[in-house]
């Protein structure tokens, strides 16, 4: 929470209006310090953790700017590009830009593997306002030719430390030089290690950094604990924690997929509502999981 508007900001009426109707009225830290240099075209290296409001930090002002502009993308084209590591990632900011720019003629985009491609095509073809893509999904598009960026105005890299932990540097070496040189950038990213700090310095230009948390601190209302377990006892303990907050729901993350298994039918035996998400699993079944977990339809998710 901050003493700030929106509208103090320098956003448009218009979308500021959009998060109203959303129950969005006070600007978080990351978006106070963000929007008015994204607004400016500069170049942003934002280092904030998952849910600081990094979507609308780079969204709005990308919304803003477009909306100002009153034009249409030309077809395949893409006016500002998202790159995120995961499905699941993507699935989420695209669903907060739409609604950030519901009712207006921006359109947005979502091109994910795990996902039928003709469907995606067809979209693309008509021209994209913002698109939000993962690397490995997005460069099977630019090979078939369905999907051009020589007239994108905006690239962010969200999660990028995810990115390169997960080997889409290669990925990214391929997009970024199909991208105008005089393109804006911005870069969010949870750590700064050195091979983001060179990551920054190869894509972004002159870009204003901004920080909210020191790196590795843990997000605000976030209380962490520390139980030293034997690997035969760390079930009960799970279970004995949960008893105490049956109200409440619960995400847990396991090492390997087996015992993402293995550990929701334990938690089913013990009487809880669970769901599994991990990469055996359908792209289908992972979003219906997560669908019934943010709809309070499972207690537990398991990841």
């Amino acid at each position: 929470m901050t003493d700030t508007t929106f509208e103090a900001l320098g956003l448009s009426p218009r979308l500021v209006a959009k998060l109203a109707e959303q129950g969005i009225t006070d600007p978080t830290p990351i978006q106070v310090q963000a929007i008015p240099h994204a607004l400016e075209g500069r170049d942003v290296m934002g280092i904030a953790q998952t849910g600081t409001g990094k979507t609308a930090a780079f969204g709005l002002p990308m919304a803003h700017n477009l909306l100002k502009a009153g034009t249409k993308p030309a077809p395949k084209s893409v006016r500002g590009l998202i790159l995120t590591p995961t499905r699941e990632l993507a699935k989420q900011i695209s669903d907060n830009l739409a609604a950030y720019t519901r009712d207006t003629h921006l359109k947005v985009g979502l091109v994910v593997g795990g996902a039928g491609i003709n469907p995606q095509i067809k979209r693309l073809e008509r021209g994209t306002d913002l698109l939000v893509a993962t690397p490995g999904r997005l460069i099977d598009h630019i090979e078939r030719d369905t999907v051009r960026l020589d007239l994108t105005q905006f690239l962010v890299l969200d999660e990028a430390d995810q990115m390169l932990d997960m080997g889409f540097i290669h990925a990214l070496r391929r997009i970024a030089p199909l991208l105008p040189a005089d393109r804006q950038t911005m870069l969010f990213s949870a750590t700064m290690p050195k091979l983001m700090a060179d990551l920054a310095r190869t894509y972004l230009t002159d870009p204003v950094r901004v920080e909210v948390s020191p790196p590795g601190k843990p997000a605000d209302k976030v209380t962490q604990g520390l139980h030293f377990v034997e690997q035969a006892a760390k079930t009960r303990l799970l279970i004995e924690h949960l008893d105490d907050h049956r109200e409440d729901m619960a995400l847990v993350f396991t090492r390997t997929k087996h015992g993402a298994n293995r550990l929701a039918t334990a938690l089913e035996k013990a009487g809880y509502s669970v769901g599994a998400i991990h990469g055996n699993k359908s792209q289908g079944a992972r979003e219906r999981a997560i669908k019934a977990f943010t709809a309070g339809e499972l207690k537990v998710l398991v990841a």
